[in-house]
């Protein structure tokens, strides 16, 4: 039997006495590269204590908002992608409405950013359509 680990996938016994398997020896590193570790961990750490001071809702709004882009990325490209505008819409859609009520005073910033993207699917779509249509006419 296997179990996933973020390290990858490892086999696992069912034997009450297995052992778990002996790991691989970490490869030394140099002095440069241990302070960059530290200096790494030091950030993350910093970045981990600012974003627990942070409403939730308000970093549910920064990520409502990235979706939000990609889906415009999707929708303005010359050949725009709608399968992949349609994807990013129904994530959009699945954090705003499923969220309803909870999104605190960036809620109607986030609901009119979803109808936006909704119009500009539709119209892109209806555009895509008529070319369509045209260049088999």
């Amino acid at each position: 039997m296997t179990l996933w680990t973020p390290d990858g996938e490892r086999q696992v016994s069912n034997a009450p006495d297995a052992q778990p398997p002996a790991t691989e020896p970490q490869p030394e590193l140099t002095p440069e590269q241990e302070e960059q570790a530290r200096a790494m961990a030091h950030e993350l750490a910093e970045a981990r204590a600012r974003l627990l001071e942070t409403e939730a809702s308000m970093v549910l709004a920064n990520h409502a908002f990235g979706i939000y882009e990609l889906a415009a990325i999707h929708l303005t490209a010359d050949e725009p992608k709608l399968d992949e505008a349609q994807l990013a819409i129904d994530a959009l859609s699945a954090l705003v409405e499923g969220l309803s009520g909870r999104l605190g005073e960036h809620e109607s910033t986030m609901t009119e950013a979803l109808h936006q993207a909704r119009m500009a699917y539709v119209q892109r779509a209806s555009q895509s359509n008529e070319s369509t249509t045209n260049t088999e006419g």
